[in-house]
């Protein structure tokens, strides 16, 4: 019997949140010509809104999870939020693109290697409130 396999939310949550980087900062040098086929998703605020739900869905998961089951401490989460409002505020201030969305993304990952890193340093030892 094959036993199911286990996600690792923190390492998809580093994904996509390099993934993401990546599609701001690389894709417009890459995709320029889209426009000409009637193609913009370079500037598209729905997708680019869309992706920041996916991040903020995955890592809401992921940091909650590490909190209540592992480590319990806020830390990770309040990096996270931080990052989540750098990155819609770089969504909706166009012009502070770069400036914003480094330390979003910068945040975001430090907030899931940290709450990574918590986790498996606190080897389950629990906390007198724990609920497992």
């Amino acid at each position: 019997m094959r036993t199911p396999t286990k996600i690792n939310w923190d390492a998809l949550g580093i994904s996509t949140s390099l993934a993401c980087a990546i599609h701001c900062a690389l894709l417009p040098l890459f995709l320029t010509s889209l426009p000409v086929f009637g193609v913009n998703i370079i500037e598209n605020t729905g997708f680019e809104f869309l992706m920041a739900l996916i991040a903020l869905g995955v890592g809401v998961y992921s940091l909650y999870h590490g909190k209540r089951k592992h480590h319990h401490r806020w830390l990770p989460i309040l990096v996270f939020t931080a990052g989540i409002l750098l990155l819609m505020a770089r969504i909706i201030w166009h012009e502070w693109n770069l400036a914003l969305l480094l330390p979003a993304v910068g945040a975001i990952i430090t907030a899931h290697y940290l709450n990574y890193r918590l986790c498996r340093g606190h080897n389950h030892a629990h906390a007198d409130d724990c609920d497992h």
